[in-house]
């Protein structure tokens, strides 16, 4: 079958649509016509090679050194047209929502209850089909790497039944891409990781999709204060709408002219950090900024081989504080996503207001632009 995908073709290359070839799914596979896919950040990682895996992981996984050619798009959602043999868990018709971590319900860390660390995450990011190690998605003879073993920039994908969430139909299908990764994981990373509690004040440096999510998913659980720190002042008002108590456009800003007050010196007891490239030196920044016995969630992106981080390790051991990793928020994205959508649907989550714009599938790379400019919270591709 043929359809259009937006690809990028080589690091740093532009994003752009071609016509790919996919073939029927096979066991455990099922075939999506997608609805909506959500342009986040992540992907742009994958173009400009800071998730790329190295040239050896690559060839281990794919059998040749480069991850390009590749589908962009993890986030999307949709409605199922055709399963292959031996799907139990969805039929033609049903509603999915896109998840970027497979679950396999079987490996230890889906049995212990942590399916958003499952074992076949570790194929996420190149490689075939999970299912049985072959491609499904062509470009000419080439066999076509996918954005988190999806691909959502496609008018139809080939995904393994382990990457699909079922949701009802009654619930928004646009409103699904984005819960689908970058709502989800900004809402968790407070909730679940970060541990936030009634009364508590909370940080978050990055007030795009993701950081969206961590300022909703503060104010849920019943933060005190929740302060909204972003370099672009647009950003910052919108937070301001949709939860934050105040705002500003650095950690030395919230430093010097809101914690004084607010805390009475006593600084933020969860800080969480969703800026677009995590850096080493920012470490230090947030731990600033941090209570004794504070936690400080990382959530953005950092280059795959970044290994410095600048932090002071006395004051990190005398203030008892600690520093915590988070994937898709630390929560089972099966739960998350029907959970968070049943909110919106109640009008209780903020989701279509941080929708700044809808692309075709020929403007990806525009709307990569407009986010890289400043001009958008989160992008949608509407199909």
């Amino acid at each position: 079958m043929q359809v259009k995908a937006s690809i990028v073709s080589e690091l740093n290359g532009p994003w752009h649509t071609e016509t790919i070839e996919i073939d029927e799914p096979h066991a455990y596979e099922v075939k999506v016509k997608m609805s909506f896919a959500g342009m986040c950040h992540s992907d742009e990682h994958l173009r400009t090679g800071d998730m790329a895996p190295g040239e050896a992981v690559v060839e281990m996984l794919t059998g040749r050194t480069s991850m390009y050619p590749l589908v962009g798009g993890h986030e999307g959602a949709g409605v199922v047209e055709s399963v292959g043999p031996n799907v139990t868990s969805l039929s033609p018709g049903d509603h999915v929502a896109t998840s970027f971590i497979p679950s396999c319900g079987r490996c230890e860390y889906c049995a212990s209850g942590r399916p958003y660390i499952c074992d076949l995450g570790s194929h996420t990011l190149v490689g075939p089909m999970i299912s049985d190690g072959t491609w499904r998605h062509h470009l000419g003879e080439v066999g076509l790497n996918r954005s988190c073993q999806l691909g959502t920039f496609a008018e139809y994908i080939v995904v393994h039944e382990a990457s699909l969430i079922r949701i009802d139909p009654w619930y928004d299908l646009r409103a699904a891409a984005l819960i689908s990764c970058g709502i989800s994981t900004g809402f968790g990373s407070a909730v679940n990781r970060g541990g936030t509690k009634p009364g508590d004040t909370v940080a978050v440096i990055g007030c795009g999709g993701v950081g969206s999510g961590a300022i909703q998913g503060a104010v849920h659980a019943g933060a005190r204060a929740v302060i909204a720190i972003d370099t672009n002042q647009s950003k910052v008002d919108r937070a301001l709408k949709i939860g934050a108590t105040h705002g500003c456009n650095s950690a030395m800003d919230a430093q010097v002219s809101i914690l004084p007050d607010l805390t009475m010196g006593k600084n933020c007891d969860v800080v969480i950090i969703t800026v677009g490239v995590l850096t080493g030196e920012l470490i230090e920044q947030v731990r600033s900024i941090t209570a004794k016995g504070g936690v400080i969630v990382t959530v953005a992106v950092a280059p795959y081989d970044q290994r410095t981080v600048d932090l002071n390790l006395f004051m990190f051991s005398m203030m008892n504080q600690e520093l915590r990793g988070t994937i898709f928020g630390s929560e089972a994205p099966r739960i998350q996503v029907p959970r968070l959508l049943r909110l919106h649907h109640e009008g209780k989550l903020h989701v279509d207001d941080l929708i700044t714009q809808e692309y075709k599938l020929d403007d990806v790379q525009k709307g990569y632009d407009d986010l890289a400019s400043g001009k958008n919270v989160r992008g949608v591709v509407r199909f």
